[in-house]
């Protein structure tokens, strides 16, 4: 049977992964998009098609990772209280084939660019134009998600508060993290212009940064510190 700080590295070690195949996912796009000229976008796609399939990739890989990670905190947190590891789940399991429908219209430039025959019936700016429009769905459709990036922080964040072998503080700057990418997705959805003002709020996911080091590094506590519930009084709380 694996001990809960064998338990919390393997939910660190996931973390970092998705940590890093989200960075990529996120910061690659920035090489390629040149605000209002979809010509100078297509073109770059078109001579660095590795790089952007990376970026692509890494999408997929990322939405993966989640999955595992969340099950993995699931099994961490779930005698602190099992209803709101399940509620943590369920955000995530809710939110990544959202993630892997955006990722679709991050593979259309691909395949507007492929020489396919059937794309005859459109000329290079049009072409273009439509590599553009899908990047742009995209950037909305990652703003959609981004609400439940920080959703499903809310409850993880409270778990982790309540746990006893995680420190307390961290559980505090997740649930801030949490209302962080929310303010970030209503911004950009609802007033675009001032969507990069809101970005500057993403050091507000150092909750996750902090979390991550903690798990990997330290793992968790053996036993809950002095004056918080062990794991049996939290379970005859939820199962009251």
């Amino acid at each position: 049977m694996r001990s809960r700080k064998h338990e919390a590295r393997i939910a660190g070690v996931l973390y970092l992964l998705l940590g890093v195949t989200s960075a990529l996912e996120m910061s690659i796009p920035s090489v390629f998009i040149v605000d209002g000229d979809a010509a100078a976008t297509a073109g770059k796609i078109a001579s660095s098609q590795l790089l952007y399939r990376l970026y692509v990739v890494s999408g997929l890989i990322s939405q993966i990772l989640f999955v595992f990670l969340v099950l993995a905190l699931y099994q961490l947190l779930k005698g602190v209280n099992r209803r709101q590891a399940t509620l943590m789940v369920a955000l995530v399991l809710v939110q990544v084939p959202m993630a892997f429908a955006n990722t679709l219209c991050g593979l259309a430039p691909l395949v507007l660019s492929n020489g396919a025959d059937y794309w005859s019936a459109f000329d290079k700016h049009q072409l273009d134009a439509m590599t553009m429009g899908a990047l742009s769905l995209q950037s909305y459709g990652t703003s959609a998600v981004m609400a439940l990036w920080g959703l499903w922080l809310l409850p993880l964040g409270l778990l982790v508060f309540r746990s006893g072998f995680i420190p307390r503080l961290l559980g505090v700057f997740l649930v801030i993290g949490c209302f962080g990418w929310l303010g970030i997705s209503v911004t950009s959805l609802l007033f675009p212009a001032y969507a990069r003002v809101a970005n500057q709020f993403t050091v507000l996911a150092l909750g996750e940064i902090l979390i991550i080091l903690w798990l990997v590094i330290w793992g968790a506590r053996t036993a809950p510190v002095e004056g918080k519930p062990s794991e049996s009084g939290n379970r005859v709380a939820n199962d009251a």
